[in-house]
């Protein structure tokens, strides 16, 4: 391809396009082989399950064999008791999750703003988080008895305490340079809070988001196994009551899936996240 320019006629090779569509091929292949390479170590596990159960060195009663925990699994899905289980761990940890999420960002950004507030506060807030999300069940079931409002709770303040603290930390991060071009273009304390601060500290206070939705998810786990008639928990509870491991198994298995597929989404959110602070300079 030629172009005309001032000083003539320029050959335009198409070289560096070609070079690009490789390197295109060759960042996707690296990307797909990146992924198979996580299935590695799964693919071995299930090969060790699968000659284990199939040799006798492993007793059924201990652990079932995969076709047959597959086949659980298909019926549980088929008369849709997994799917109602599923869909009553979700409903919980995506309450719980969110009022603790709010409450975090809430009492972070109060924390990072104010310096007096922070010595008032943190040395509260961080000895209560000291005491795992299951500590407060005995207390909790006295005050508001066995039921969703403490399913929630639990659920809630696992998440509160990672969000608060990175937002805290997200926020006292931010550059004063940032706080000072707010002032010279005339910014008030509630839009350089809005157009400076937060901004700013997005992506700390994402990766707090991330960590307390795991939280939230080991939380909402927990709490079923101890205390709860429905869930995914309770599933594991039952399935071992009634000496059935399979559905154990198979209930572990959709909240090992569940809780990957949720952290990866996030993850990717949280990878443009970091993109954009690194393309802003900040």
């Amino acid at each position: 391809m030629s172009i005309e320019t001032e000083y003539g006629t320029v050959i335009h090779p198409a070289v560096p396009a070609a070079r690009t569509r490789r390197q295109h091929g060759a960042s996707l292949f690296g990307t797909v082989l990146q992924s198979l390479t996580g299935l590695i170590l799964p693919a071995v596990g299930l090969l060790v399950w699968q000659v284990g159960s199939a040799t006798g060195l492993v007793p059924i009663q201990i652990l079932p064999e995969p076709g047959f925990v597959l086949d659980t699994a298909r019926q549980l899905i088929a008369d849709g008791e997994l799917g109602h289980h599923t869909a009553v761990s979700l409903t919980r940890v995506a309450a719980g999750f969110t009022l603790g999420s709010l409450a975090g960002l809430v009492l972070g950004a109060l924390m990072g703003l104010s310096e007096g507030l922070r010595r008032l506060v943190e040395p509260l807030f961080l000895a209560i988080a000291q005491v795992p999300a299951l500590g407060w069940l005995p207390l909790l079931m006295l005050a508001v008895g066995i039921g969703e409002p403490m399913t929630v709770i639990v659920i809630a303040k696992a998440a509160m305490v990672p969000v608060a603290l990175n937002t805290l930390d997200g926020i006292r991060a931010v550059p004063a340079g940032f706080l000072d071009l707010g002032r010279v273009l005339g910014f008030g304390p509630l839009r350089s809070l809005t157009r400076v601060v937060l901004p700013a500290a997005v992506p700390s206070v994402f990766t707090g988001i991330r960590s307390g939705l795991g939280h939230a998810w080991a939380a909402l786990v927990a709490v079923e196994l101890l205390a709860s008639s429905e869930g995914l928990g309770y599933l594991m509870v039952w399935g071992r009551q009634l000496f059935q491991l399979d559905m154990v198994l198979v209930a572990m298995a959709v909240v090992g899936l569940i809780g990957l597929v949720l952290d990866r989404m996030l993850g990717l959110i949280q990878r443009r996240l970091d993109r954009w602070k690194i393309g802003t300079g900040s």
